[in-house]
């Protein structure tokens, strides 16, 4: 007989204010479980000196340990361990989510009779290095469940041919946006198309701007917002300067949750033309395009992607090759053609995924 669960410890390896997929998701998650009378404890590092994360974490309705911010990592990861290792007892069910966590949760195992829960995006399960990957299969095989976030993250794992597997789609929280649109941003561009996320190899902004040139011949007036962290900015300012398309660009930085808002609503197309990158970093979902569609916002994602699972194939938005400009045009020519069809689509799509819905899949799950 399974015992009831009530006490779920969730150890991440980011969690917000600051921006981040597997962040985002664990919070909500955190959020609806203790929405429904569960008791979750988070262990996540501090990633930020100032008094963000502290006020953030005052306003939750469940317990949060911080790892403190140390210059030396190896002494968070100590910490992270005490940390994980004195809570476990305390809890019924330990739930990992992200790289570090994933390795940690395995070892712990061996010394706790406890559930044990993964939770996989991708990137964690898809290094390159064999050593690396040799050792999340190890890890992987420990967990009494697993849950994927979409089919393609699934897939990275099936040669492990693991029986206790779930897909659960990421959700979004529909609850902390307006769609008051009496007062909206006015963004340069006709089309103006949109990338939200941090400007990287695998987000795919490159991919964008190596297509502009050819797009602009069809739509002179076209125009690329990316809103995000700008890690890799000036690499791609240079690539757009040889490209000449540097003055249909702007990369607007990090942006505030009211900020975001106002870019969903003032955008015609989303685009995230994601690619694996050298080192085997994927995307494994993509929450930011069902975020935009909840806006009536029509999506273009890639496909061999996780984003395969984020966009309803020509309802919702279209599904790429990234690398091929010809498809990219294509799928802005239809969306534009078909604004309404698609934005209505859109909206519906990005209902069937609010966290009311997709908590109800996390709980099955914990309670078989």
């Amino acid at each position: 007989m399974i015992k009831q669960v009530k006490n779920i410890l969730l150890l991440v390896s980011e969690f917000p204010p600051l921006p981040g997929g597997i962040g985002n998701h664990a919070y909500n998650l955190a959020k609806q479980l203790q929405n429904n009378n569960f008791e979750v404890t988070v262990i996540a590092d501090q990633r930020d000196i100032s008094e963000e994360e502290r006020n953030f974490d005052t306003d939750l309705n469940f317990k949060v340990f911080r790892v403190q911010l140390k210059k030396l990592r190896v002494l968070m990861y100590f910490k992270r361990i005490l940390f994980f290792f004195n809570l476990i007892r305390k809890n019924d069910l330990v739930i990992v989510s992200g790289k570090f966590p994933l390795w940690l949760g395995a070892i712990a195992t061996f010394f706790f009779r406890k559930r044990f829960l993964a939770i996989i995006h991708g990137s964690e399960v898809n290094f390159t290095d064999s050593v690396l990957n040799k050792s999340i299969n190890f890890s992987l095989k420990r967990y009494h469940k697993i849950i994927a976030v979409s089919h393609y993250t699934k897939q990275l794992v099936s040669h492990l041919n693991l029986k206790n597997i779930t897909v659960i789609p990421n959700g979004f929280d529909n609850s902390k946006w307006s769609l008051n649109f009496d007062k909206v941003l006015r963004l340069e561009g006709n089309p103006s198309l949109l990338t939200v996320g941090n400007v990287t190899d695998r987000k795919g902004q490159l991919n964008v701007i190596k297509h502009l040139s050819e797009l602009k011949k069809q739509f002179p007036d076209a125009h690329y917002h990316c809103v995000g962290f700008p890690t890799q900015k000036e690499d791609f300012l240079a690539i757009a300067t040889v490209l000449a398309v540097e003055d249909s660009i702007t990369f607007h930085g990090r942006a505030t949750h009211g900020e975001l808002e106002q870019f969903y609503k003032a955008s015609d197309i989303f685009v995230m033309l994601s690619s694996e990158t050298k080192t085997g970093d994927v995307e494994g979902f993509g929450i930011a395009l069902i975020e935009a569609n909840y806006f009536g916002l029509p999506t273009i994602g890639a496909l061999g992607c996780g984003i395969e699972d984020a966009i309803d194939n020509y309802k919702s938005g279209i599904l790429v090759n990234h690398s091929v400009s010809e498809a990219f045009i294509s799928a802005v020519k239809e969306i534009r053609q078909n604004t309404q069809t698609f934005s209505e689509m859109s909206k519906q799509w990005a209902l069937k995924h609010t966290w009311e819905q997709i908590i109800v899949k996390y709980i099955k799950v914990i309670e078989s």
